[in-house]
């Protein structure tokens, strides 16, 4: 989609990894998150699992979690091109 005709600017959005402790995938998938966020200048914040009931019973067996905009965009793996476009179409 072209960026005219795009909702809201990139840097009006936010992007949540949802991770715990010691979990090298989620390691792993905040190393992209960040890579994405710095390009395009979006917000991002991390939540533990072992720190949050609701999101551990909701998450626990996907994790790490991202979520866009307060959606779920992906689990286990994080691709960046497609993150990249979540944040840009």
């Amino acid at each position: 989609m072209s960026p005219l005709f795009r909702r809201e600017p990139p840097r009006d959005r936010l992007v949540t990894l949802i991770r715990k402790p010691g979990c090298h995938l989620c390691d792993d998938a905040q190393v992209v998150v960040e890579k994405v966020c710095a390009d395009l200048g979006v917000r991002w914040e991390q939540k533990d699992i072992t720190e949050d009931l609701e999101l551990h019973d909701q998450y626990w067996e996907q994790i790490p979690v991202v979520l866009v905009d307060g959606a779920q965009h992906t689990f286990w793996r994080v691709d960046e091109d497609r993150l990249r476009r979540a944040l840009t179409d």
